[in-house]
């Protein structure tokens, strides 16, 4: 996982010239010589970051349809870079890997090699899909009491104190997962696919107005750090909408990590961060109590990008393919999937089949609270929880007539038959947050490679801490595991684990090609978002675009459902008369009322692409295709 990518005489050089050579899709490493149609090489007399001063602006474009690769994000900067990679012959994976470095630039407080992540890849070639759980790992050093307040033996509380803390920090998973997706399936080098985001790090990009909003709800948590307050902050004073925000210390990391692919695992990096964790550079006027974390440079040695089978299952003749654990999102939008698959959902009337929406994703968030967690120290029953004989049997807790009180108990996956029965009561977990800002993209290329890759640094903002020098924020995914210790709980805190995730980055095949990929930032609300959208798609027949900006609600087993204003406004009336408990979504980290930031692209007959962002939530995404049309 950690070999070079090439010798480093290579390295320097590729990142002095950023153009590119031509290579064969799927292909481990770049090929001599171009084909018919390639981008030219440098040219002569001009320098090497000019090109990219060429290429055409993406606005803020909710749909794109065309040919030739498309790529959709948050961000139009974001996903401009991952075009440009597309039209000068990249593949899927090289696009992916430079739009989600470009998001770490645009996007700090949501993503970043900070953070960790999950990437799922299906080869056009070979027909395989892949997958690299990139999630961050708690220290080895780390004791189960570490979220106990050791002056009041209490759990210290999850805000302020868990979020912004070096308690919560873990091992970032992103930088391996970047230089092993490069490794295994791409075309270009680290340096040529981190070359545009590091000059847009130098350059800067304009302030919108979600940016400063989002540096608004963290004020307070950032300035208790004094790297963080000199980034984010510079004179306690917010980014105005419209000025340019320059990270060069981000830009000159990123071109570090170009030159060495191991540098955040056992370079210098290891240290900084272990430092930083142990000993946050708080500021003498903060009140907040930022506890502090237990990371040592050797966590960082032992740390692996996991490259593993995804989840599968069926749903009303497509294949659906997820993200295996340590990630909760392949098995629970499979189980609810599963679920489902009985009934005319199409047939229904609209608020009987948000009910039944509504109660199998319950269903299937009470099995992942009794069952999930890091499948390397948990016995997961993955082909349990995705057996349509499973999920048939849990079907029968649904009552047309009326919603199950809530929490509902887990299933039993050691005694199931298909047939509805009484079910013994299994005790379950509950998760609750949701408004967690992480990022999705989702790229695909001209050869019928795709992409659809979650990543995050969990909190809006993360832990709140700038590594000093670096210009990223570090994570505190650490959160994600249960609070309290319990030895039944498979989400419990260990030494060298992985929390569990509810990021679920998905592809469905029809007749075993791509047909559509998806994902979503949100929390827990990921894998909700992500159903829903399939629902939307498969179930009532709406186009993409309306299937992904028609308006949210949350089922996740808890007493009430969180929705968005516009869903409460249609859909509360009709929904509470069938025992649903609506409440309006949002949580004390956001102003916003939303449920996740979806991207998605659908892969239609001769290579056309309907690509899709969100028109409106998180100020709204940029879509492109290589040739619109």
């Amino acid at each position: 996982m950690r070999r070079p990518l090439r010798p480093l005489a290579a390295l320097v050089a590729l990142s002095l010239a950023p153009a590119l050579l031509v290579v064969a899709p799927g292909s481990a490493a770049p090929l001599s010589g171009a084909a018919p149609g390639a981008a030219p090489g440098a040219v002569p007399g001009v320098a090497p970051g000019a090109a990219a001063e060429r290429d055409p602006q993406v606005p803020k474009r909710a749909t794109a349809v065309g040919r030739g690769g498309g790529v959709t994000s948050v961000d139009p900067d974001a996903t401009r870079i991952g075009l440009r990679i597309l039209r000068r012959g990249g593949n899927a994976v090289d696009a992916a890997v430079a739009t989600a470095a470009a998001l770490g630039v645009t996007e700090p407080y949501s993503a970043g090699v900070g953070g960790g992540g999950f990437f799922v890849y299906h080869d056009a070639r070979t027909g395989r899909t892949r997958t690299i759980d990139g999630r961050e790992t708690a220290p080895k050093a780390i004791p189960r009491n570490a979220f106990v307040d050791p002056a009041t033996g209490e759990p210290y509380p999850f805000t302020p104190d868990l979020v912004t803390s070096g308690v919560s920090v873990g091992v970032p998973g992103t930088p391996a997962t970047w230089t092993t997706a490069l490794e295994r399936w791409g075309t270009r080098s680290l340096p040529q696919v981190l070359a545009p985001s590091a000059r847009l790090a130098e350059r800067g990009f304009v302030v919108d107005p979600t940016f400063r909003s989002q540096t608004d709800d963290n004020r307070e948590r950032f300035a208790a750090f004094t790297t963080t307050r000199k980034l984010f902050l510079p004179g306690g004073r917010l980014p105005k909408v419209g000025s340019r925000f320059r990270n060069p210390d981000l830009a000159a990391t990123y071109r570090a990590f170009a030159k060495d692919p191991d540098l955040f695992y056992r370079g210098s990096v290891p240290r900084e961060i272990s430092q930083t964790v142990r000993t946050p550079p708080t500021t003498r006027t903060t009140d907040l109590p930022v506890p502090r974390g237990y990371l040592r440079p050797g966590d960082f040695r032992r740390y692996e990008a996991r490259v593993q089978a995804p989840t599968r299952t069926r749903y009303r003749g497509y294949q659906v393919i997820g993200m295996a654990p340590s990630s909760s999102g392949g098995t629970t939008v499979g189980e609810a999937l599963n679920i489902l698959e009985g009934y005319d959902l199409g047939g229904m009337s609209r608020a009987q089949s948000l009910h039944h929406y509504l109660e199998a994703g319950a269903l299937a968030f009470a099995d992942r609270g009794a069952y999930v967690g890091d499948g390397a120290f948990v016995d997961v029953p993955v082909q349990d929880l995705l057996s349509q004989e499973f999920g048939d049997e849990r079907a029968c807790e649904i009552d047309p007539a009326q919603a199950a009180p809530k929490p509902v108990p887990a299933g039993d996956v050691d005694d199931y038959d298909g047939d509805c029965a009484t079910p013994a009561p299994r005790p379950t977990s509950l998760e609750d947050h949701e408004n967690v800002s992480t990022t999705h993209l989702t790229v695909a290329d001209r050869w019928g490679n795709v992409v659809a890759y979650t990543l995050t640094i969990e909190q809006t903002g993360g832990s709140g801490i700038v590594v000093p020098g670096r210009g990223f924020l570090l994570n505190n995914e650490l959160t994600d595991f249960s609070l309290t210790y319990d030895p039944a709980d498979p989400n419990r805190l260990e030494p060298g684990k992985r929390p569990r995730s509810s990021m679920a980055p998905t592809i469905l095949l029809r007749d075993g090609k791509p047909f559509l990929a998806l994902g979503s930032p949100g929390g827990s609300t990921i894998i909700t978002t992500v159903l829903q959208i399939l629902h939307n798609r498969i179930d009532r027949g709406m186009g993409l675009p309306q299937a992904v900006r028609a308006p949210r609600a949350s089922p996740r087993n808890n007493a009430t459902v969180s929705a968005e204003p516009l869903f409460l406004e249609r859909f509360e009336t009709v929904l509470e008369a069938l025992g649903h408990d609506l409440v309006p979504a949002g949580d004390a980290f956001t102003s916003a009322a939303e449920i996740g930031a979806a991207t998605a692209i659908e892969l239609g007959p001769n290579g056309r692409l309907k690509v899709v962002a969100e028109p409106v939530r998180r100020g709204g995404g940029a879509a492109a295709v290589v040739k619109p049309g």
